[in-house]
Order: C-alpha cells, then sequence, then structure tokens
C-alpha cells in the first residue's frame, strides 16, 4: 500500500510539473514535448487505478499518434518563440475575478467527480470490471457506430482542411523568394 502511494506522489508530480512547464515554456517544440511527458504520468495514474485499457491508450492515442501530430505542425509552421506579453487587460482585477470563478467552479466539478467515482466504485465493489476490452469494443461497434464513424470522417475533413490551408500558406512562402 505504501509503494501504492509513493508511485501515485510520482505519477502525480510528473503529470502536474509538465503540464506546469508546458504553459510557462516558450519554445513551441519543447511544450509539445513536455505533454508527452503529462500523458506519460497521467498513463501511470490510470495503471494505479487498475485502468490498464486506458493507460496503454493514453500512450498509444496521446502521447504517440496525436503527440507527433502537434509535433508535425509545430515544425511545419515553424512557429516562433513566445513573446512575454504584458498587458493592463491581464492585470485587471476584472480578469482576475473571473479566472478566481473558473477555479472554483472547476473545485466543485472535481469534488462532484471524486464523490461520484467513490459512489460508483463503492455499488462495483466485488463485480467483474464495469468495462474489459471486449465490452468496450462491443459498445463502440454496435452502441456507437454511427458516432464512432462521425467521428473519423470529421477528422478526416479536418486533416485535409489543415493539410490544404498549410499548402496555400507555404506557396505563398515560395512564390515570395522565387520572384
Amino acid at each position: 500500500m505504501a509503494f501504492n502511494l509513493i508511485l501515485f506522489y510520482l505519477f502525480a508530480a510528473i503529470a502536474v510539473g509538465t503540464t506546469l512547464l508546458v504553459v510557462v515554456q516558450s519554445n513551441p517544440v519543447h511544450s509539445v514535448l513536455l505533454l508527452i511527458g503529462s500523458f506519460i504520468g497521467l498513463a501511470g495514474l490510470y495503471v494505479l487505478l487498475e485502468a490498464p485499457f486506458v493507460a496503454v491508450i493514453q500512450i498509444i492515442v496521446y502521447a504517440g499518434a496525436i503527440m507527433v501530430l502537434f509535433l508535425f505542425v509545430v515544425m511545419l509552421l515553424n512557429a516562433p518563440r513566445e513573446a512575454i506579453v504584458r498587458s493592463s487587460m491581464l492585470e485587471s482585477g476584472a480578469t482576475r475575478a473571473v479566472g478566481a470563478l473558473l477555479a472554483l467552479a472547476f473545485a466543485a466539478e472535481l469534488a462532484w467527480a471524486l464523490t461520484r467515482s467513490r459512489t460508483l466504485a463503492m455499488s462495483h465493489a466485488g463485480d467483474t470490471p464495469a468495462f474489459s476490452v471486449p465490452q468496450i469494443g462491443q459498445r463502440i461497434f454496435q452502441e456507437y457506430a454511427f458516432a464512432f464513424e462521425a467521428t473519423s470522417i470529421l477528422i478526416l475533413v479536418a486533416m485535409v482542411g489543415a493539410i490544404t490551408l498549410a499548402g496555400r500558406h507555404l506557396s505563398k512562402n515560395d512564390q515570395g523568394h522565387n520572384g
């Protein structure tokens, strides 16, 4: 039990630390690479929650595929370092009040989710897992087949649009250098 607690604090520190570094980092490539560390910390937390399927999906889908796309887009667009902007709007009392309200709303939502998960865990104590890999597959491809296919078409359209926009941007830059 003590070993699990140590692992929890380790993975939580990795997830929170790398996420904070993503936010304060000025280099977008470093931010993307640090986000992978955050996803790995989350995957470790999922393993501790005895959700190995979600942990593996976290690594394969997010840390693997999605982050490779993010890194590709950042390098394709050659995003410059972010300049630090000092604004009176960022330092105003109204902005801080909205931020405080959002933080309170997030804390209330987190407390609600934790109490709900404890209630659900107590009701399923001793039962078989609520969602095994075959059950997840059956639900995706039977009950949610239309939503699954619609999402894949939406992602395909978004990819074609991003490639088209990037192609236009790159062709304008090439014409300026050749002319």
